[in-house]
């Protein structure tokens, strides 16, 4: 019994981000407090899409949003054309091009999402693979 209770203590590692090429290409990765998902949509006018989706509060109304990746190739990013979800939970940032993005994932350790006061923090660890099988998708090759 006291092995089930020491187990149900034991902190969780975060989900390893995954790579899925159907129906489009998407990476994605959970952990607490938050969920990414970065698509490829060749069809799409602006084919790359990123959303962070809160799982718990909201994103706040803000003029802008930014990342910033930590790490040996430390990068920051931002942007005025994010959109909110209508509850607040999800913000979402579409564009035609996302090597930034894509660089800041694959080769550094962090990222921090900033928009008006929320601030999350995400874990890159084990992130470079999936990025690698993304930027390979067939869809992507594409574009």
């Amino acid at each position: 019994m006291r092995y089930l209770v020491l187990l149900a203590l034991t902190p969780l590692p975060a989900a390893a981000w995954e790579f899925r090429p159907d129906p489009v290409c998407t990476l994605s990765h959970a952990e607490a407090g938050a969920e990414v998902t970065v698509t490829h949509d060749p069809r799409a006018a602006m084919p790359y899409a990123i959303e962070i989706r809160l799982t718990e509060g909201r994103w706040p109304e803000a003029a802008t949003f930014g990342i910033a990746y930590d790490g040996p190739a430390p990068l920051a990013i931002g942007t005025h054309l994010h959109a909110l979800s209508e509850d607040g939970a999800i913000l979402r940032v579409e564009d035609r091009g996302f090597d930034n993005v894509l660089d800041g994932l694959q080769f550094n350790d962090s990222a921090t999402a900033v928009s008006g006061d929320r601030t999350v923090r995400l874990s890159l660890a084990e992130a470079a693979p999936a990025v690698q099988a993304f930027r390979a998708c067939p869809a992507a090759a594409l574009s």
